[in-house]
């Protein structure tokens, strides 16, 4: 149980840094709700600054993007079922297209991942059932080559986290904590 706040700034460091890198840890795939209540569980592909930056990977061209543009107010949530530890995180996102981090977020993908950057935009409507990939990439990787029609699709979502809700969940009672960039103070359950 934690009861001072360094321990839990470092608990939640600690849960979205190692998120990032693996896999199998709950927090890897949070969920996120953009201010038009629209939610969808991302991949959770970069943390700095302590958890107070985190960054995802998204279509260009998905309706999400659009409503960050018309409101950038946005939550992430992440829920470890087995430690009982909830983070409720509000902040404002924004878009980067181009830049440095941009570029490095393309090179360290897959160009299987970046596949997923030559189909349809997202929401596409279709006849029938699709993934929305040309169909030579249904199953197989692209070369570097075919890549370079999936590059201006990709875009990164930086989310600069105002404000977290850590909440732990016990029998012998709940705590939660609110914190900011710059303070922290308990708060009932």
């Amino acid at each position: 149980m934690y009861e001072d706040f360094g321990e839990i700034r470092a608990d939640v460091t600690d849960r979205l840094t190692h998120a990032v890198t693996d896999r199998s840890v709950p927090m890897h795939t949070p969920v996120v709700a953009t201010a038009d209540a629209d939610a969808r569980v991302m991949v959770l592909r970069g943390v700095e600054r302590g958890g107070w930056l985190l960054r995802f990977h998204t279509d260009a061209r998905a309706p999400k993007v659009a409503a960050i543009l018309r409101d950038p107010r946005i939550a992430v949530l992440g829920y470890d079922k087995q430690a009982k530890i909830q983070l409720r995180m509000r902040g404002r996102a924004r878009i980067e297209r181009d830049g440095a981090r941009v570029e490095e977020a393309w090179a360290e993908s897959t160009n299987f991942a970046r596949r997923c950057y030559l189909g349809d935009a997202p929401g596409q409507s279709s006849p029938v059932p699709t993934s929305g990939l040309p169909e030579a990439f249904e199953t197989s990787e692209p070369a570097d080559a075919q890549l370079v029609p999936a590059r201006p699709n990709f875009a990164l979502l930086m989310v600069e986290v105002e404000e977290i809700d850590w909440f732990s969940l016990a029998h012998s009672g709940h705590r939660r904590a609110l914190l900011t960039p710059d303070e922290a103070r308990w708060i009932a359950p």
